[in-house]
């Protein structure tokens, strides 16, 4: 598929998946006029990539972890040093707070809401619309 299709399936801008491809997470062929070819995989390599970033991993941990998130998962990681188990642990419990914080937000939203809701009644149909002034 062409990089416009790539754009409209990812919601991703044409821009970034440029980007993506520099960096090496991304692969795409070259047709004989030089636009880029990408495997109908690629679409979800690429929100794969996108969820990654949100979760705050920078493109070169990602670059190293992309190919043990392979389906099926077989994860095959021979170069694994110390230094990046130690930086997977710190990318991991990172994670693991920011999830419990937007669980925090989420369920202070949702009591918020709860609340405003209960207390606003929506005008009775019945009535009509209020009287013009």
């Amino acid at each position: 598929m062409r990089i416009g299709v790539l754009s409209e399936r990812t919601g991703t801008p044409r821009r970034l998946l440029r980007y993506y491809e520099e960096q090496g997470l991304i692969v795409a062929d070259r047709s004989p006029n030089g636009y880029r070819d990408y495997d109908e995989s690629c679409a979800d390599r690429v929100l794969q990539i996108r969820g990654l970033l949100d979760a705050g991993l920078p493109t070169r941990i990602i670059k190293q972890i992309l190919p043990c998130l392979n389906k099926p998962r077989i994860i095959h990681f021979p170069d694994a040093t110390p230094e990046m188990i130690a930086t997977l642990r710190h990318e991991r419990d990172r994670m693991t707070e920011r999830v419990e914080c937007l669980t925090r937000n989420r369920d202070a939203i949702a009591e918020y809401l709860a609340a405003v809701c209960g207390t606003i009644r929506p005008p009775d149909a019945a009535q009509g619309p209020p009287p013009a002034r």
